[in-house]
């Protein structure tokens, strides 16, 4: 397994796609309310990354897929489709994952909306799978362990009665989309890959309401709750420093 490492000048071509990942994702939140098409909103971040970021939106085109954003909502794990026939409804929850490359290098993020009023069980599940993310972050430092990453989200979910999807993870990320490691989300401390400065990657939790088990429509993309029950996904991209972490992909909401 080789794992890139990365340069400084590198992680600063990084920290511009980044940036311009989270973005995109602060100007589509005006326009997520309901009466909306997914595919209007495909549209928008579109035409935002190509003609006001002068980027690439790394998703179209790749291994087929045709659309900017993956657009999941309510039992959808990941990977739904923008469509124009999937129109956003009063209390449904979404995720919206893009992935921006600037000048060769990958920004990939997501994050969910509440559309309209939610119910205080999605908005739970929301709230408390941004909480597994977060709660990742904190342990990445050069001499952590992968498995410290996946314990962290695991061991949080859980006790919050909700289950973790195994058959998705997160990934090395740079000028290539997806590289080594795989960063799952689950396991034991002190576990897997020794964390080294200058690593990249993706976490990006998926978490459901009930069981973990999911299946992949025939459309080939679209992942959702075997139970039908609903899940929730946040993504971040992270570049490991010496002094620990550093979010590449972080909102202007945030204080990471």
């Amino acid at each position: 397994m080789k794992i890139s490492i990365k340069t400084e000048k590198e992680i600063e071509k990084m920290r511009v796609a980044g940036k311009l990942a989270a973005e995109v994702l602060e100007m589509i939140e005006p326009f997520v309310v309901p009466g909306v098409s997914t595919e209007e909103l495909d549209n928008i971040c579109y035409e935002h990354i190509v003609n006001v970021q002068k980027a690439i939106p790394a998703n179209v085109g790749y291994r087929g897929f045709e659309k900017t954003i993956c657009s999941s909502i309510n039992q959808v794990i990941c990977h739904g489709i923008p469509d124009k026939n999937r129109i956003l409804k009063n209390g449904d929850i979404l995720n919206i994952d893009v992935t921006v490359i600037k000048d060769g290098w990958h920004g990939d993020t997501s994050k969910m909306y509440l559309v309209g009023k939610c119910q205080p069980h999605n908005e739970r599940l929301v709230k408390i799978t941004q909480e597994c993310l977060y709660k990742a972050i904190e342990v990445v430092q050069p001499g952590a362990y992968l498995g410290d990453i996946g314990h962290a989200i695991q061991q949080h979910a859980e006790s919050n009665y909700y289950s973790v999807v195994e058959e998705y993870c997160g990934h090395g990320i740079g000028n290539v989309y997806h590289e080594e490691p795989q960063i799952l989300h689950y396991g034991k401390p002190g576990r897997g890959i020794q964390i080294q400065e200058g690593m990249c990657f993706t976490i990006e939790p998926m978490i459901n309401q009930g069981s973990k088990h999911c299946k992949t429509l025939q459309d080939g993309w679209t992942v959702e709750t075997k139970d039908g029950r609903n899940s929730a996904q946040w993504e971040h991209t992270l570049a490991v420093t010496s002094r620990g972490v550093e979010v590449l992909t972080k909102r202007q909401e945030e204080s990471l």
